[in-house]
């Protein structure tokens, strides 16, 4: 098992004669982020030439300007200007395998070598299906996608058609792909379904609204875990009460695993007793190539059989690409065991109530399961992606900075992903850094 020894918060000072301001602090650490990446500097201002604001996937702009990664191995990181970071951050946990495993890359090694744009059916598509419905109980059949975006539209598609009705439900601050995030007033982007939004963790207002839309809700779309939110796991019996009234209004749940499924060794719906009509996946599933799935009821998947009249269409060039059937593949059947899986969640548990011993006197919280976490400059019970709406995002910045400084990298909002190539040493030493940042950066505690 995994155990982690005890880190002694530090002590606080007793008086300080004088603490900068935080904007203060903030900007001498992007001045000095800035002066110590020169090449990353000169890449953003490249890429903003041909790219609005340099960027091609938002989540990962940070200011002053972006990490520019060149490679990476195991579990460690090299950037363009040389500084190197143990990567705490798992590609927001699609990269769970870490970044050298021999056998994922031994996999993707004899895809190219077999040819990489067949234009047919394969065998490890095959294999790989079959692997995914052994694995999930919910799975009953499965078809691929390119992500996790596409898996869950292509669900509420479905829900859509199976139920004639055109509205969704979904939970306050969730986040199910680059169309359908419903944080703070939701996203101009998002894909044009009638939506309804229900409270995360309370039970009763999200069965009143479900009942109050009854007639034109199609699915309640839900992770089991609240992942960009903030890693919030439910409390109590809430994912029970949501999959009873889900049932009761005759609207379909879709159990959105995209980031969950790595929870335990069958996903994390039979961790809360919760059997959903359909599942996503998507991250890490696909080996460290693009990735996504849906699966669920064989009555339900049956309707974009083929063969039949009335079929659906499901078209998508690299649905089956040899990339990521072989390397998914390998992942599933030969790396992520049973022991494997409760390995890095342990572990991951053990690190975030260690974290919270440190971050409790700062008022700081870390949330999550397993080798899920966030980490909030908010103390106290978080059960709701409303409970941070008070968080500063210039503390969560400044961490983010400081961290850098002593070779980790986070996401930028706190968010923690770990691979398998993270070790209980590596878990030791993050902890340890995090009390010292603390100790040394007044600005940081929350009052």
């Amino acid at each position: 098992m995994t155990t982690l020894p005890d880190v002694t918060p530090p002590r606080l000072v007793a008086a300080v004669s004088k603490v900068e301001p935080l904007d203060q602090v903030l900007a001498t650490a992007h001045r000095e982020f800035a002066a110590q990446r020169p090449v990353s500097q000169q890449l953003h201002e490249q890429a903003c030439r041909v790219m609005p604001g340099g960027n091609t996937r938002s989540v990962l702009y940070h200011s002053p300007f972006p990490l520019r990664i060149s490679h990476a191995a195991d579990a460690v990181v090299f950037d363009v200007d040389g500084l190197t970071y143990v990567d705490l951050l798992g590609e927001y946990t699609a990269g769970l395998y870490g970044h050298s495993n021999s056998v994922i890359t031994g996999a993707m090694h004899a895809a190219v070598d077999a040819g990489l744009t067949l234009g047919a059916h394969t065998v490890n598509e095959v294999r790989l299906a079959e692997s995914i419905v052994q694995r999930f109980p919910p799975i009953q059949m499965v078809r691929f996608t390119n992500s996790g975006t596409e898996a869950n539209m292509m669900a509420v598609a479905l829900a859509r058609v199976a139920t004639n009705r055109p509205g969704i439900a979904v939970m306050q601050g969730g986040y199910h792909g680059g169309f359908m995030y419903y944080g703070g007033q939701g996203s101009p982007v998002n894909a044009p379904y009638p939506t309804t939004v229900l409270p995360f963790n309370d039970a009763a207002t999200a069965r009143a609204l479900l009942r109050e839309k009854a007639d034109s809700i199609a699915a309640v779309v839900i992770e089991p875990v609240m992942g960009s939110a903030g890693c919030i796991p439910p409390t109590g019996t809430f994912l029970q009460d949501i999959a009873t009234a889900t049932a009761e209004v005759g609207a379909l749940l879709i159990a959105d695993e995209v980031m969950t499924s790595r929870l335990s060794p069958q996903g994390a719906c039979p961790m809360f007793g919760i059997t959903p009509d359909l599942m996503t996946l998507g991250k890490y599933l696909g080996g460290g190539a693009s990735f996504g799935a849906f699966g669920g009821r064989a009555d339900l998947m049956a309707k974009f059989d083929p063969t039949m009249a009335d079929a659906l269409p499901h078209a998508g060039t690299f649905n089956n690409n040899t990339l990521s059937m072989s390397a998914g593949l390998a992942g599933l059947s030969e790396v992520l065991t049973d022991a494997v899986v409760d390995e890095i969640n342990t572990r991951g548990d053990y690190l975030r109530v260690s974290l919270n011993d440190v971050l409790g006197q700062f008022n700081w919280s870390a949330t999550g399961m397993g080798s899920m976490i966030g980490i909030h400059p908010v103390s106290g019970s978080i059960t709701s992606p409303h409970d941070l709406r008070n968080a500063d995002p210039r503390l969560r910045d400044l961490l983010f900075l400081r961290l850098l400084d002593r070779g980790w990298y986070i996401a930028a909002r706190g968010f923690i992903a770990l691979s398998l190539a993270i070790t209980d040493e590596h878990a030791q030493a993050f902890v340890a850094d995090v009390a010292d940042v603390f100790s040394e950066t007044p600005q940081l505690h929350v009052n």
